[in-house]
């Protein structure tokens, strides 16, 4: 950088000195115009050291053709920030092509060649200084993000993405189905069904998981799990579904893959197992499924009972399809099935609110009434000849074999006497093994106190209106030994919205050669036959007919019935 200068006048020498006055003036002239002044070096180097800030930012900034074949693309600065390193760009190049010979171009010169690779020439490290400028939207940025990278010369690159799909298949990694490590408690802490994966708690819900998700990563379900005798042969992995296993097939839709630790055939077990999906199925816009993969142990399940099935086809308005993989279906034992959009459930209906279980129940009991042509205003509208007082409905439930009464005809005849002394009690006995699942919903629907032994067949009573009342009886010997599976029947009165008047327990029974609490004594109880006590039945029969008729009669008064408006999901 220099300063103009004034040239001197001809007619006087500049240090000519004529009574020192003329010496004066010339000095005075001779400081105003020199090269060199405090001020302007202070700029030189202010300006030095930040042209070599901004040049180590953009070496940092421009990534190194050597070091990665495919650079990642770099963030996107603020606009004044690219025109600052475009500024610095070209006046790097200026300095270069001209060979500036002061300190400041030195330098610059020595930053462009630290951008440099090995073989690279300090044209090619202006150009990509250049490029380095551009917004992430250009052509160069896009195919980089696209696979495209710069090779160690500076040529352009392209991965093989099929070869990554490949590589992404092969690393699929299957685990059994039935994680082994927790059988001796599999239903204690973490479930031994796809024991890898962690459930999504949501308040209130059950306990789930759902493929493709964020907790999965984006990755679907895929099973290879077609064995029905041990649950350790069935398997899973997770996978992307543009690089999905070998010999896979993809099933469209929506998939509900369900674990029961008991049983689908048995109605109270196989209900407590889909029970949590209808609750999902509620809160997810009445989502159905394409089709069902049923799982016990580990190993694969063909079919519900039938009273199971008309229920589900009943709330989901849907033939129930259960995926069984035959090898009419295209299937072998290797053969792998993936899933578009899977829902797991394996806790029942464990964590699952009382308020989200009675809005369950009550939707499974208003699709099976409409599916049966039962009424849906319930029976407080139903009222005594005199209309007077309301109708109560009292059904003896009967079962045969275990858990049946010794004497059935002497049981009729306390409950029946006990019904012909309240005005509008309409007595009834019913046999459930011989009742289709209608005949049992509509007997049900009647029904304001269900008397009942344990068993299967209570499971039904959440057809019966809100607030109807269970009684139930059971053989000698459980309660000490049954444990909490006695409780079922209690629990599911509480969740459907009954009222459970509790249960008689038969003192007498078949005698057991071990200690009465002795674990073994159960394999004699559990089967054994329920006896009777007059009295006590009499007087359980009085006192929760009255606490109905008192109940109902209050309820008939604050209202005429609960309204028909159909059901919650159509």
């Amino acid at each position: 950088m220099a300063t103009a200068r004034t040239p001197p006048s001809s007619s006087s020498p500049p240090f000519q000195n004529i009574n020192g006055k003329h010496h004066h003036n010339t000095m005075k002239q001779h400081r105003i115009t020199t090269f060199f002044s405090p001020k302007l070096s202070i700029y030189l180097v202010a300006t030095c050291a930040v042209l070599l800030i901004l040049f180590q930012i953009q070496s940092l900034q421009t990534p190194s053709s050597s070091s990665s074949s495919s650079p990642s693309p770099r963030p996107q600065w603020p606009a004044f920030m690219r025109r600052w390193e475009s500024l610095i760009s070209n006046t790097t190049t200026t300095n270069l092509n001209r060979n500036d010979d002061n300190n400041c171009g030195k330098e610059s010169t020595i930053l462009s060649d630290q951008d440099v690779g090995p073989t690279e020439t300090k044209e090619s490290s202006t150009i990509l200084s250049r490029k380095s400028v551009e917004p992430m939207e250009t052509k160069e940025s896009s195919t980089v993000l696209s696979g495209q990278g710069v090779g160690p010369n500076g040529a352009r690159e392209f991965l093989d993405m099929d070869s990554v799909a490949r590589k992404l298949r092969d690393s699929v990694t299957f685990l059994p189905l039935k994680d082994l490590r927790y059988s001796n408690a599999p239903l204690q802490g973490h479930t031994w069904f796809m024991s890898a994966m962690d459930d999504t708690q949501e308040e209130g819900e059950a306990q789930y998981q759902r493929f493709p998700s964020t907790a999965s990563k984006g990755r679907v379900l895929c099973l290879r799990g077609r064995d029905r005798h041990d649950g350790a042969w069935n398997s899973y992995a997770l996978a992307w579904r543009d690089a999905l296993p070998n010999n896979a097939t993809f099933l469209n839709g929506l998939t509900f893959v369900s674990y029961n630790h008991y049983d689908y055939g048995n109605i109270w077990h196989g209900l407590s197992a889909v029970v949590p999906f209808i609750s999902w199925h509620i809160g997810n816009r009445c989502s159905s499924p394409a089709r069902w993969v049923l799982y016990h142990w580990g190993e694969l399940r063909a079919k519900m009972s039938n009273w199971l099935t008309t229920l589900l086809e009943a709330t989901l308005h849907a033939p129930l399809n259960i995926e069984t993989f035959e090898d009419g279906d295209g299937y072998s034992d290797d053969s792998v099935a993936c899933f578009e959009d899977a829902v797991v459930m394996r806790h029942n209906e464990g964590g699952m609110s009382r308020d989200k279980r009675i809005e369950t129940y009550d939707l499974l009991r208003c699709k099976a009434r409409m599916h049966c042509n039962v009424s849906l205003e319930g029976r407080l509208s139903e009222v005594t000849g005199s209309g007077r007082l309301p109708v109560i409905g009292m059904t003896m439930f009967m079962r045969t074999g275990p858990r049946s009464f010794k004497n059935e005809t002497a049981v009729i005849g306390i409950f029946e006497k006990e019904c012909r002394k309240v005005e509008g009690c309409r007595f009834m006995v019913a046999y459930s093994n011989n009742l289709t699942f209608c005949e049992q919903v509509k007997v049900m629907s009647s029904t304001d106190i269900l008397i009942s032994p344990h068993g299967a067949q209570l499971t039904n009573m959440f057809f019966m209106d809100k607030n109807s009342s269970v009684m139930e009886f059971f053989p000698k010997g459980w309660l000490k030994l049954a444990g909490v599976g006695q409780l079922v029947y209690h629990w599911i009165a509480s969740w459907s919205g009954m009222k459970h008047e509790g249960a008689w327990r038969d003192p007498d029974g078949d005698p057991c050669p071990y200690p009465d609490d002795d674990r073994r004594c159960m394999s004699i109880y559990k089967g054994g036959k329920i006896g009777y006590n007059e009295t006590h039945f009499s007087d359980w029969a009085k006192r929760v007919l009255r606490e109905v008729r008192m109940r109902k009669t209050e309820e008939a008064s604050k209202k005429n019935g609960p309204a028909a408006n159909g059901c919650s999901c159509g």
